[in-house]
């Protein structure tokens, strides 16, 4: 009987020991569930692009060759009229900030209007009126660098490389005397002459994540063109060459990319270890 006693008194002992250690010990309690909205990553990889523009000329001058004495003359006057741009390219997204692009685009017609002085047949001093129209195009490698978001916005800078295919039109010339517009030679014209330039081009903008793969872009581009032959010989003057020209772009476009569209990948918080209050 006392056995049993002894028996009973250490199981409730043990039992009361382990209740207070279990106490002592921390609770393990699950944090709340709560899940981030998932960011999701514009796509890289490949792209396709449109854009379309419009084009503030301004032409560097024009020379030529006066008489047959081959002087070698500036146009007093020479501008350009403002154009539009049509193009599309293909790209790689090569990293977070950087991509690189081929694009080919056209410009439309832009009328030329100059002048010139010098003598003339009807009279000594005589001011000339030169007509012409050019349209082009130009093929170039781009790169750029894509330095800032802010949400679905990305800033971004470049700079171009390549060629541009200048087409002048024929230019008609008409010199009449300086202090007499009414009278004036028949006129004159001269064929319109094709050439590659040199081109290097300055670009910045902005692009806006439509959807993952689709891509708003608008920014500016500022397009050198280096000079070349404009015009040939005829009756006495010629040929002409224009010191190139430079324009301002205000484009706007879109870019498909056919990259897939990445997420981060979501983690399960991990288990909180909450210490239990103690009384005593």
């Amino acid at each position: 009987m006392k056995t049993i006693f002894l028996a009973g008194a250490a199981l409730a002992l043990a039992g009361a020991a382990m209740a207070q250690a279990a106490d002592v010990l921390p609770h393990i309690v699950e944090a709340p569930v709560y899940r981030e909205p998932v960011h999701v990553e514009s796509a890289g990889g490949w792209y396709l692009r449109g854009d379309v523009g419009y084009s503030w000329n301004r032409s560097k001058g024009a020379d030529f060759f006066q008489g047959t004495n081959a002087v070698y003359a500036p146009f007093a006057t020479a501008k350009l009229r403002n154009s539009y741009s049509v193009g599309g390219g293909v790209g790689y997204q090569a990293s977070k900030h950087l991509r690189v692009d081929a694009t080919l685009d056209y410009f439309g017609k832009s009328d030329f209007r100059g002048s010139t002085l010098g003598g003339c047949g009807v009279a000594v001093a005589c001011i000339s009126s030169d007509l012409s129209s050019m349209s082009a195009y130009s093929l170039m490698a781009n790169a750029y660098v894509d330095f800032a978001k802010f949400g679905r916005v990305t800033t971004y800078v470049g700079a171009g490389l390549g060629g541009t295919h200048v087409s002048w039109n024929n230019l008609s010339n008409t010199s009449c005397d300086s202090t007499n517009p009414a009278s004036c030679d028949p006129t004159v014209t001269h064929d319109g002459h094709k050439s590659w330039r040199f081109t290097y081009a300055l670009m910045a903008g902005a692009s806006v994540d439509v959807t993952c793969n689709l891509k708003a872009d608008v920014g500016y581009r500022f397009r050198h063109v280096e000079g070349g032959k404009m015009f040939g010989f005829s009756t006495g003057s010629g040929p002409g060459y224009d010191r190139g020209f430079m324009s301002h772009e205000a484009r706007a476009g879109l870019r498909y990319s056919f990259g897939g569209c990445a997420k981060e990948a979501y983690v399960e918080p991990a288990p909180v270890y909450v210490e239990p209050a103690v009384y005593k």
